[in-house]
């Protein structure tokens, strides 16, 4: 939380089921489990698009844009899991909430 003061919510999620295994949230209304859940559908769908595509690639992350969050999906080295980040968009780099995923990411497994 000190690397990224503007977090609004953070969950390390399981991929198959979709359940957090850790979370936390700065919002006492932001629903993490709802969000791990409906995010879990995000990154399957776009699995399950590279593999029909018959694409040699593998999904690093996922950005989504909101009105004003930014909502990243970043799978570990295996998949099985990914860390879910909602934080605010009009105050956060961009760049650096990346690189903070990235090095989260690297011991998830």
């Amino acid at each position: 939380m000190a690397e990224l003061p503007t977090l609004l919510a953070v969950a390390v999620v399981e991929t198959e089921t979709g359940m957090p295994l850790a979370s936390h949230t700065n919002v006492a209304d932001f629903d993490i489990e709802t969000a791990a859940a409906y995010n879990t559908e995000v990154v399957k769908a776009k699995l399950k698009a590279i593999k029909a595509l018959n694409l040699n690639q593998t999904v690093q992350d996922i950005l989504l844009t909101l009105t004003d969050q930014l909502h990243l999906l970043k799978l570990s080295p295996t998949g099985d899991k990914f860390i879910y980040l909602a934080v605010n968009s009009r105050d956060t780099n961009l760049a650096q909430a990346r690189q903070i995923m990235k090095m989260y990411s690297a011991s998830l497994n």
